[in-house]
């Protein structure tokens, strides 16, 4: 039967459907991704966006236009997480903004809902790109005017629309190089796709949602409840979780000797295998030891590092409800002070030198989790400050930081725009209690042009990238450029990134070193820069960070 108008009862059909196949496909969507870091990837960013929105229209029954667009709006908002994220839900806001008010969508609407997506999205970017998501979006949009000339119904209209996303979407290496030269489609374009193309399987019957949205996705529902774990006397202090995908020989030979190098590394040993895949559940000290051991035998994918000691820190604070909300209460009561200061940082040693300098509420994240809009809100709510500073120390966390400063109504929240760890602690050394918010502003803004930053992390996949060819398990030194060092000794790696990174101006070097690096290796590789660079002098700090070995910063 052909679809002349869609009702508010079938677009909440559809978006669900959308947003369970984004969700299934997240995993193919991160392994586009063209920077083989093991990291916050899109699809699973793309997927927690969409997923928080779609847990609140699942909730609604017989919800109208009005409800159902403000859901999809805000929940989608609010869950946003990395660049990826906060773009596809600008593109939601900005259709949601054309339905509202209208009782069905017919095909002009739907044509008009789509271009005012693509105007909202590009306005929310800085510096719009080419090649990406906004592309392969602004193509479905301009498709779908093209068709609202016809008198076409949705299961034909929707059929093309796909197809000429598809094709877009195949062009988009044309864009971007650093596509081309890794022999992917774009990322974000892939997961706009996946969701269009759910949404029409939903809208057509073709694809059936029983079950009502209860988590974010598939990666929350493989982790193991902190509650079911003994954290009160803790010796492995990271829950290590993570899938290989297997390309090499794995039998039971093998499975017994890599348990066995588990155990000698951690304990609450879980090793779940099949033809094709290995799950892996370890609580230890050195997470990257074992993602080192899990490229052995294949890829890796799903990989989650929990701090147990933080997430006990946080149950004791739970417990302790009536206390904290009594507090809350009499800070309430306080006078608010000028300036309150909020960082993005993961590390224990990362985390003490933030608050040394005097931030209120740090967010856990960074690369390997990038924290939603509603996380940077929350935090923000908990510092009792008529301005608020934000520190994303992540390009991929900017957006979302900038879409929580839209959305707070009660404080004045300036973002900082520093994308590493090195330019929030350098913006936050400049600031000027005496100075006013606009003066600290471009205070900061400066300093953090005056610092370079790298960071020494592993490849989890192959790939050719910045015309070099990466290999699984390989070393890689990366700055602000881009990836400047590849090997597999991480000391040249490191000696080969400072000389990428060095200026005739550069003086102070610091070196924080991750959870995954003993001290005595990390004082060994200072002598090594030392030698190497004895103009420079030379700091290294704990910083705690895992997956990364070691930050730098240059000054």
């Amino acid at each position: 039967m052909a679809t002349k108008v869609i009702d508010a009862q079938l677009l909440q059909k559809a978006f669900i459907a959308g947003a369970y196949n984004l969700e299934r496909n997240k995993d193919y969507i991160n392994e586009l991704n063209v920077f083989p870091v093991p990291d916050g990837d899109t699809g699973s960013n793309m997927s927690l966006t969409i997923m928080a929105a779609a847990r609140e229209v699942s909730a609604l029954e017989n919800p109208s236009m009005d409800e159902l667009s403000k859901k999809i709006s805000s929940g989608s908002l609010r869950g946003a997480r990395g660049n990826s994220g906060v773009i596809l839900s600008q593109l939601l806001r900005g259709f949601c903004k054309e339905i509202k008010g209208k009782k069905q969508i017919t095909v002009s609407v739907l044509a008009d809902g789509f271009v005012r997506a693509v105007e909202t999205a590009y306005k929310a970017v800085m510096k719009p790109k080419e090649g990406t998501i906004l592309t392969v979006a602004k193509g479905v949009a301009e498709k779908a005017v093209e068709l609202s000339e016809m008198d076409m119904d949705f299961e034909t209209l929707g059929q093309e629309i796909l197809d000429h996303g598809n094709e877009v979407l195949k062009q988009t290496p044309e864009l971007l190089p650093v596509l081309k030269e890794a022999g992917v489609v774009d990322s974000g374009g892939q997961g706009l796709m996946e969701f269009l193309t759910g949404a029409y399987n939903g809208l057509t019957g073709k694809e059936e949602i029983k079950e009502p949205v209860t988590s974010g996705g598939a990666a929350k529902a493989q982790t193991m409840s902190s509650e079911e774990i003994d954290t009160s006397h803790i010796k492995y202090g990271y829950c290590t979780e993570f899938i290989i995908m297997l390309e090499k020989e794995y039998n039971a030979e093998i499975e017994a000797k890599f348990k066995e190098f588990l155990t000698s590394i951690g304990d609450s040993l879980v090793v779940v295998s099949d033809d094709e895949i290995v799950k892996v559940h370890v609580h230890t000290n050195h997470p990257g030891l074992a993602f080192e051991k899990g490229l052995e035998y294949g890829s890796l994918t799903s990989m989650k590092v929990d701090n147990m000691r933080e997430e006990h820190k946080e149950k004791v604070i739970h417990e302790q409800d009536r206390k904290k909300a009594a507090e809350q209460e009499a800070a309430k009561e306080e006078p608010k002070k000028p300036f309150g200061f909020v960082a993005v940082s993961v590390g224990e040693g990362l985390n003490d030198i933030f608050k040394d300098l005097g931030v209120d509420h740090i967010i856990e994240g960074g690369q390997t989790m990038n924290p939603s809009t509603e996380d940077v809100l929350d935090a923000i709510s908990k510092v009792n400050a008529e301005t608020v500073f934000v520190f994303p120390n992540n390009k991929n966390i900017i957006l979302a930081a900038n879409q929580a400063a839209e959305i707070e109504e009660e404080k004045k929240v300036i973002v900082i725009p520093t994308k590493t760890i090195p330019q929030g602690i350098s913006a936050l050394i400049s600031f000027d209690e005496t100075a006013t918010a606009e003066a600290n502003q471009a205070g900061m803004e400066d300093a953090i042009t005056a610092v370079k930053s790298g960071q020494v992390t592993y490849a989890v996949r192959d790939t050719s990238i910045d015309g070099k060819e990466i290999k699984t398990g390989d070393y890689m030194g990366i700055d602000d450029a881009g990836i400047q060092a590849v090997g597999q000794d991480i000391t040249d790696v490191v000696k080969d990134l400072i000389g990428a990174m060095a200026d005739e101006d550069s003086e102070l070097l610091s070196i924080y070193y991750g959870s995954d690096v003993e001290e005595e290796k990390a004082n060994a590789l200072v002598e090594a820069v030392q030698a190497a660079y004895p103009d420079f002098e030379v700091e290294a700090h704990a910083g705690g960070q895992p997956i990364y070995y070691y930050i730098l910063s240059l000054e």
